[in-house]
């Protein structure tokens, strides 16, 4: 999948995350998910699985997000309504520009135009619960996986060593 992007630093962020995420087998390890023996290293498993599979959890999100859409046909036609407007705005801008009563108006301000009438298509189409939902599920699946995921070091049995400092 070759997406072109304009921007280099968010075509380096989109590269950075394709190359770190790990493989699906181990996110999906079932032997690796135990409960903690106690609240006290939950934050610390937390963390080291945030951090280690940060990028799955991006596209476990992103999976969210398509699910989201794929099953409310309403909030499909509203995407496509307000997408198929800014495609046309597009076109039409690379003919001539747009002049409404002598003025020229500008390509920020026509896809403003676009974004002040979809509004209340999206909110008919209940995109406002919609955004809710895939946060609220995301955070508790990326949560559940993050406290329940047993780290490395939980697995060699070196999370309990306390060092002493001297």
């Amino acid at each position: 999948m070759a997406i072109q992007l304009s921007n280099v630093s968010a075509r380096e962020w989109l590269q950075h995350r394709r190359e770190t995420v790990k493989p699906w087998t181990e996110f999906l390890n079932t032997a690796r998910f135990k409960a903690p023996k106690s609240v006290a290293p939950v934050g610390k498993r937390v963390v080291r699985n945030v951090e280690h599979f940060q990028s799955n959890y991006l596209f476990v999100f992103l999976g969210l997000i398509i699910f989201c859409v794929l099953t409310s046909p309403l909030l499909i036609v509203a995407l496509a309504v307000c997408l198929g407007a800014c495609y046309i705005i597009n076109l039409k801008n690379k003919e001539s520009k747009l002049s409404l009563l002598g003025h020229e108006i500008s390509l920020a301000q026509q896809y403003g135009a676009v974004g002040v009438i979809s509004f209340p298509l999206f909110w008919l189409a209940g995109a406002g619960s919609a955004v809710f939902w895939v946060i609220g599920a995301s955070f508790f699946l990326i949560m559940a996986h993050a406290v329940f995921y047993q780290t490395t070091e939980e697995l060699e049995g070196f999370a309990d060593l306390n060092m002493e400092v001297v």
